[in-house]
């Protein structure tokens, strides 16, 4: 399954120091070993992508932030890939097999977007690292302007604001990081549910059945627009 969004927003890019360089080859065998990756999976890779490279590494002895939260180091992963769109399952098994928060840097034909993860400990063992979400932008040139660094007061305060130039709707008044990811991952499960009444509705042949469905997609429309 392609990343599937509500919808994209065109995101910044960002300069990122060249203290923080690391220019590391990451082998799509050493991905398939450590991730465990199926045949399937291997496929999409092979497909898919042509090259991953971890970039830079944003961390306190390069960019001069203090760890916070579990948060000790950001690593910027540039992938360039042979075909536009990208499986998720292709970027769990790279965050399976580098277990820090992880800025992806798409590169084809000629352009770049941006996908996050929202990244974080596990509750029940902070030693081990879950995605919930993936956000992505659009497309846009390779030669877009890139902008500085926003300003943070440590890593964890960095990462989040690298997430949310990505992620399609403003967090609400009091709602942290957590609760505005959990609401997204909701609204895109009942887009979903949408989709798949308007396919019914359009497929029904019976008056009274599509009268039913069309109160139904009514209601899932009115829910969607709350989460929005």
């Amino acid at each position: 399954m392609t990343m599937n969004m509500p919808t994209q927003m065109t995101a910044p890019l960002y300069q990122f120091p060249a203290k923080a360089s690391y220019n590391k080859v990451i082998a799509k065998a050493k991905i398939y070993q450590q991730a465990k990756v199926g045949q399937k999976l291997k496929e999409k890779f092979v497909r898919q992508l042509d090259k991953i490279t971890w970039r830079y590494v944003l961390a306190p002895e390069t960019i001069n932030l203090p760890a916070k939260q579990g948060i000790a180091e950001i690593a910027i992963i540039d992938i360039r890939l042979k075909t536009p769109d990208l499986d998720e399952a292709v970027l769990h098994a790279i965050d399976k097999r580098v277990r820090i928060p992880i800025i992806y840097q798409l590169f084809y034909n000629e352009q770049i977007k941006t996908v996050v993860g929202y990244k974080r400990p596990s509750d029940a063992d902070a030693k081990h690292w879950v995605v919930e979400a993936y956000f992505g932008s659009e497309w846009q040139p390779e030669s877009a302007p890139r902008l500085e660094l926003p300003v943070a007061l440590n890593l964890s305060a960095l990462y989040e604001q690298l997430l949310q130039a990505v992620i399609p709707y403003p967090p609400r008044q009091g709602e942290n990081l957590k609760e505005q990811v959990a609401r997204i991952q909701s609204l895109r499960a009942q887009q979903r549910a949408c989709d798949k009444l308007e396919t019914q509705i359009n497929r029904e042949k019976q008056f009274n059945r599509k009268v039913d469905l069309n109160s139904q997609l009514h209601e899932c429309k009115k829910t969607l627009q709350q989460l929005m």
